[in-house]
């Protein structure tokens, strides 16, 4: 153990990096341009400055695992130490989900963490890496902190840090570094003692022991593995190896840890092979996504979300009904029709989670999500997927159907929001945003208009004002709406680390008993015409076809 009078902050000189502009989910770059001497270090103290004094405060670090965690991990506990933080918690390992993160800090009231994770992206020594600051409500930090974190990292000239041994991540421990007490905690039982508070974990027990229901998590070698094994096969008495994958490992065994039908191709055979289990799920890099599959049937994470919001009354934790629920504009308006049926309110917020979080902490909703496979509520501050997947289970026990049945009642009753999005990944930034500027420049032409034989209706570039703060956001992606019901969103990602990702989304409602059950590209065929007749992407891209559809 080193002493407190071995301990004395230093100062190390440094240079400034222009590039260091947090986007939706912070700041993410390849390994290569973190391990730059000065660039990690950098940031964490722009991070420390802008949430300053941090005398006396505590903070929480983890992250997914990937390749760079560890090192990384070390850097911050020395960097914080030396800024006066008077306790750090780190999850064993290193390892932290998102949601957990978030809980963590919660629950111990914590100023804030830091979780190193890119999330979905791939992971490895020429791979991706990232880093973002969580406020003390558990959140992602919002725009004008991360504007702020942004700043001082333009003109960083030293940043703060002490000479010290490593500390031992692998060993549940307490240890003082000089003033500050660094606990080595278990990053998995304070967020399965949650999830067992909100769910009915006795129905969901009774459903996967009762040996008439099959069903795989596939953790995709990511972060949620030791999650989901504590709570789907320690708590809940699922057969061992009901997870597969579920080992964190730097480089997520060389996979994509994003789930969605094509990454997650292993679950997807279990699912749609021959001999098909009654229910399957996965989650990606971080634990926050989820993708949710029944017997050879897709549940769109559109779908996902009005589905529970509509029966969340049958999990404890909302049986008493929820307040509100909240949306990113480009997810299908599936939740809306259940919102309006259900008479509370729905809100339209950019794409990022922290939009979310100024609703949750002031008490507008309780259920949220994204149609980029995020799901979550009032629990913690964070997408949620592992969460999501207990939801469905416990629906699933109390309801007595099958995942398809489910759906299918509840597209008879609301009608069906169809709705794919195809992303086009490491395209050209120029070329994409001369696509989305020319789309722009459009938008008062639009309508009224006839392009590939359908009629616009109307057309704006998407922005919001928060109804907590009156925070005004600009520019969040191109709307087109036809008077046909459908719509087109086009935007730009701020998840890529490589190149512009160019995200196309559609959508379209069908109430008719007949066209329930058509094939979602098909339904939407006439739509995809019509966006790239309005937007030249194939010109634009150089992509005869989306990357990924999902």
């Amino acid at each position: 153990m080193t002493t407190e009078k071995e301990i004395q902050a230093k100062q190390v000189k440094t240079r400034a990096f222009i590039d260091q502009k947090p986007g939706t989910s912070g700041l993410r770059k390849k390994v290569t341009q973190f391990q730059q001497t000065g660039y990690l270090e950098n940031f964490v103290q722009a991070v420390f400055n802008t949430i300053a004094p941090c005398q006396g405060k505590k903070l929480v670090v983890g992250g997914d695992g990937r390749y760079f965690n560890r090192e990384a991990i070390q850097v911050i506990i020395k960097m914080a130490v030396a800024n006066g933080f008077s306790h750090i918690l780190v999850g064993q390992g290193g390892i932290l989900s998102t949601p957990a993160a978030s809980c963590v800090i919660r629950k111990n009231q914590a100023c804030g963490g830091i979780i190193l994770s890119a999330s979905h992206n791939p992971g490895g020594p020429d791979e991706d890496f990232g880093i973002k600051f969580n406020a003390e409500n558990g959140g992602p930090a919002p725009e004008k902190l991360t504007d702020a974190i942004f700043q001082e990292t333009l003109s960083m000239e030293q940043y703060l840090s002490i000479d010290a041994d490593d500390i031992e991540l692998d060993t549940l421990a307490s240890v003082q570094l000089g003033e500050c007490q660094i606990d080595i905690i278990d990053p998995v039982s304070d967020y399965a003692d949650l999830m067992e508070s909100i769910f009915d974990f006795k129905a969901m027990k009774a459903l996967v022991t009762s040996g008439d229901f099959r069903m795989c998590f596939d953790a995709m070698h990511a972060v949620n593995g030791p999650y989901a094994i504590e709570i789907i096969e320690k708590r809940l008495g699922a057969p061992k190896g009901t997870v597969i994958n579920g080992i964190p490992l730097t480089d997520f065994g060389g996979g994509h840890p994003d789930p969605n039908l094509v990454h997650a191709h292993e679950l997807v055979d279990l699912l749609y092979g021959d001999d098909p289990l009654d229910f399957g799920a996965a989650s990606d890099g971080d634990g926050d996504r989820n993708m949710v599959l029944g017997k050879k049937f897709f549940i769109n994470p559109c779908d996902s979300l009005a589905l529970l919001t509509a029966n969340a009354h049958l999990i404890p934790a909302y049986a008493k009904g929820i307040a509100g629920v909240a949306r990113s504009m480009p997810t299908s308006r599936a939740v809306d029709r259940v919102a309006t049926a259900m008479d509370i309110p729905c809100y339209e917020t950019p794409t990022g989670w922290k939009f979310f979080g100024n609703l949750l902490d002031a008490g507008k909703i309780t259920l949220c999500g994204e149609e980029s496979f995020g799901t979550g509520s009032s629990h913690v501050r964070e997408k949620d997927g592992l969460w999501a997947v207990l939801f469905w289970l416990n629906l699933i026990a109390v309801k007595k159907q099958s995942v398809n049945e489910i759906v299918t009642s509840h597209w008879a009753q609301y009608g069906r929001d169809y709705f794919t999005r195809h992303d086009y990944e490491a395209v050209d930034s120029a070329a994409a945003q001369d696509m989305i500027g020319q789309l722009r420049a459009k938008i008062a032409t639009l309508p009224d208009q006839v392009i590939a034989g359908a009629t616009v209706e109307s057309a704006d570039d998407f922005e919001y004002i928060d109804p907590v703060d009156n925070s005004k956001t600009v520019a969040q992606g191109v709307r087109i709406y036809l008077t046909n019901g459908g719509r087109i969103v086009f935007r730009l990602s701020g998840t890529g680390t490589q190149g512009a990702t160019l995200r196309v989304y559609l959508d379209t409602y069908q109430q008719n008993p007949e066209l329930l059950a058509q094939e979602t590209q098909q339904a939407l065929s006439e739509l995809i015409a019509v966006a790239e007749a309005v937007a030249g992407i194939k010109s634009f891209t150089g992509r005869e076809k989306p990357c990924v559809i999902t």
